[in-house]
């Protein structure tokens, strides 16, 4: 199996995204200026920018702009609104006398075409209590859904995934 080589350009900027990110979460972990933390962990996110960024680029990932960043931190807020929402919701059926649950599988589709996309609309519905995604094929997701409202696959994928696929849309492609 050949090796892909990347333009150094590619390599580059890989390495410094690497860096910046792993450096932000330093701090925030750390949430120290002090030189000696600064210090520590800038080369130990040196070091492990040099040795991952060549796996990070390796996943196909859309440069970063400031429209794909406004477009992550919405997404951001709509998952954690959804999240709140789907907690209230279970939370009902859950205290519910009657418990009033119709669970079964539907199929969504969707126009994401790269992988993590995928995997990020699935781990997104997942997230969301009363959905869980068993299988991802092509272009369809396979869910369980605590409450079946419609079969359909055009109608599901509008319920369940349109509500993140059109921020991932922006983000990754």
């Amino acid at each position: 199996m050949a090796e892909t080589v990347y333009p150094f350009a590619d390599k580059l900027r890989s390495f410094l995204y690497m860096l910046g990110m792993s450096l932000l979460v330093w701090l925030a972990l750390t949430q120290s200026l002090e030189a000696q933390e600064v210090l520590v962990g800038t080369g130990a996110c040196l070091a492990l920018s040099l040795v991952l960024s060549t796996h990070y680029i390796r996943l196909g990932l859309p440069p970063l702009t400031i429209k794909r960043a406004v477009f992550f931190a919405v997404y951001l807020v709509v998952l954690l609104w959804e999240i709140m929402k789907a907690n209230l919701d279970v939370a009902y059926r859950v205290v519910h006398p009657r418990m009033p649950i119709n669970p079964g599988v539907v199929v969504i589709r969707t126009a994401l075409t790269s992988d993590i996309a995928k995997m990020i609309l699935a781990n997104s519905i997942t997230l969301t209590p009363g959905t869980f995604t068993l299988d991802v094929i092509g272009d369809k997701l396979l869910i369980h859904w605590i409450n079946v409202k419609v079969e359909e696959i055009d109608a599901a994928t509008e319920l369940i995934g349109e509500r993140f696929e059109k921020y991932l849309r922006v983000i990754f492609q």
